[in-house]
């Protein structure tokens, strides 16, 4: 400040993560934008919120405060599913955990107001955006108030947030009261004037939510309805005390001008000076050469918040912005000729999924491809596939990966396989990651997800195509368990799928119920909020755990839980020595277990035995 001569900063962004510089870091994109606009602002990452004084250190700023919790929303950020402390933090200095308190969003507005008593604070973010109205919160079981009410913070601006921002930054900077500024698409403020509720959408109350499960889905299947910036409607909530927290409509989806135009900031492209003597910020490694092409995603899974934040129009780079970037990767020193992504929520999402949407918006009551492909998807490849040759015949670049999710659904629809071909032949590294989640029809109808006969076709192409290149390579598929709609049978249907498919997942995950999706209103009310249907729900830790055992089957670790499964769904036809059976009976791995040769203490195996215990195995 003291160099370029900052008497007193326009804002102070205060943020969960600590600071790098690259446009996949919601921080950085804003507060760039920001400054080019003409104003000046400071960053103060990872505050201590023990101390009071940490938040003061650039004093007091002109017009504002801009908090965020960080790139995650907090609480995943510390915690696995199982409510279980991680050990690392890949946004702080060396991976080092404890860098940011629980709900830091509210935490550090707290903290701000306990020193600026009048100075509005502007919170964003994931963590302020889907926490905007009042919302179920998996780690205390609880819904929350909007996240407004409990930081103290005068607005949000939700999303991506690059428009509403600057239309902060302008009224503030004309003298428009923090308290008047009601009228920014894309913001949640809140109000005890009734006026400025006459044209907007009554949700039912906090206190009807919290009371009634029925009224929270209902409330939640409104504002799914209304995440649309062209068709979506003003919503507001009622507190106690006459409080109201509203919430405008969207902002409306960037153009490609005004996305290269975020993306041709001056980034440093990594990770503040300060850090490399704590080991650097482990995060930047994902990002730091994959280029961003696109936003926004009209897949529609269930379980992803993207419909609540990016939103289901999408936003995309022109290919001069994006090439302009991967030569600024290719003279990056660390660059050894790999580009190791090139895509977005979903990479082969290059334009809407029909040519309404940019004039009047996504379709409230039904879905781009679920639960099959809408008659008016407009499915073509080739803006995307020209965009990858591009990048393969840069100087210096090697290879051009695909790492993003491909939406194998709308890969099929596609009647001309030139894009599959080449995505098998130039950007697949040996494996393809691609997410059935499940294969169950009844637990893919709950996630929004393709059926399984889909993925199944989609494996026999990938494999044909392959076996035309003449190369070796294979599907990662993504599996989750427990979500809701998903019971015990379903688990052992998949684990039946598995074995007659010869693999084992190294990972799975655990439904998350993380804020603002179909799926955690699902998971907390055990409705289907679009059809108010009941659903299923594994809540019992002990069942999540074997619907999760049985997808590793394999696991020695997993066997009592798999025993436990499949005698409780009667399953014993799956406990034997048939090539169908998942686990051996118990009394034989007792014996093979007390039997085995690395049991016997003191001798040392010699390679006969060990060929023997081998072929044992085996058979």
């Amino acid at each position: 400040m003291n160099r370029r001569g900052i008497k007193q900063l326009d804002f102070v962004y205060v943020c969960g993560d600590a600071y790098v510089d690259h446009p996949s870091f919601g921080h950085a994109i804003i507060t760039r934008l920001l400054e080019s606009r003409g104003y000046t602002v400071g960053i103060i990452a990872q505050p201590d919120w023990k101390n009071d004084a940490s938040v003061t250190i650039l004093g007091e700023p002109r017009l504002g405060f801009l908090v965020s919790a960080g790139n995650m929303d907090s609480m995943v950020n510390h915690y696995s599913v199982s409510k279980k402390r991680r050990t690392t933090d890949s946004f702080s200095p060396g991976g080092v955990m404890g860098r940011r308190p629980d709900y830091a969003a509210v935490v550090y507005s707290n903290l701000i107001r306990k020193t600026y008593k009048n100075t509005p604070i502007i919170l964003g973010g994931i963590e302020a955006s889907l926490r905007r109205l009042a919302h179920y919160d998996y780690w205390s079981n609880k819904v929350k108030r909007s996240i407004l009410l409990d930081s103290g913070a005068d607005l949000i601006s939700y999303g991506m947030g690059e428009r509403s921002i600057i239309e902060i930054a302008e009224a503030l900077d004309a003298g428009i009261s923090v308290k008047d500024i009601t009228y920014i698409p894309g913001t949640v403020y809140r109000t005890q004037n009734q006026d400025l509720l006459c044209d907007g959408i009554a949700l039912p109350s906090y206190e009807e939510i919290v009371a009634d499960k029925s009224s929270y889905a209902k409330s939640f299947y409104t504002q799914f309805q209304n995440t649309d910036p062209f068709t979506a409607h003003k919503m507001y909530e009622t507190y106690p005390n006459h409080i109201y927290v509203v919430q405008n409509p969207p902002q409306k989806p960037l153009t490609q001008m005004e996305m290269d135009d975020v993306y041709a900031l001056p980034y440093a492209r990594t990770y503040h000076p300060i850090y490399e003597k704590q080991g650097g910020i482990p995060a930047i490694s994902e990002v730091k050469y994959s280029l961003i092409s696109n936003r926004g995603c009209f897949g529609g899974c269930n379980f992803c918040a993207l419909t609540f934040h990016q939103g289901r129009i999408i936003q995309t780079r022109s290919h001069d912005s994006i090439l302009a970037e991967a030569e600024k990767i290719s003279r990056d020193p660390g660059f050894k000729g790999y580009i190791h992504d090139v895509g977005g929520p979903t990479a082969n999402f290059r334009h809407p999924s029909c040519e309404k949407q940019l004039t009047k918006g996504v379709c409230s009551n039904k879905q781009c491809l679920f639960p099959v492909p809408c008659k008016n998807l407009h499915v073509d490849h080739k803006d995307y596939l020209s965009l990858l040759r591009k990048l393969r015949k840069l100087p210096g670049v090697k290879k051009v990966f695909v790492r993003s999710g491909i939406r194998f659904d709308y890969l099929l629809a596609d009647e001309d396989d030139t894009f599959f071909r080449e995505l098998c032949q130039y950007h697949v590294s040996g494996q393809l990651k691609v997410a059935p989640e499940h294969i169950s029809d009844n637990v893919l109808k709950h996630m929004g997800k393709p059926t399984v006969a889909t993925y199944n076709r989609f494996q026999e192409k990938y494999k044909r195509i392959n076996e035309k290149l003449g190369k070796k390579q294979y599907l990662v598929p993504y599996l989750m368990s427990s979500h809701p709609g998903s019971t015990l049978k379903d688990a052992i249907a998949l684990a039946e799928y598995l074995r007659d498919l010869g693999y084992m997942p190294e990972q799975v995950q655990d439904f998350y119920p993380t804020p603002s999706t179909i799926s955690t209103c699902m998971y907390y009310t055990g409705l289907d909020p679009a059809t108010m249907e009941p659903v299923y729900v594994a809540h019992n830790p002990h069942e999540k755990a074997m619907q999760r055992a049985l997808i590793q089957y394999r696991n020695p670790q997993n066997y009592d839980l798999v025993y436990e499964a499949l005698k409780k769904e009667h399953r014993e036809d799956l406990i034997g020595f048939d090539d169908k059976c998942l686990i051996r009976p118990r009394n034989f791995v007792k014996n093979e277990k007390k039997n085995s040769p690395s049991k016997q203490k003191g001798r040392p195996k010699s390679k006969s035995i060990r060929n023997v215990h081998k072929k044992k195995r085996k058979a």
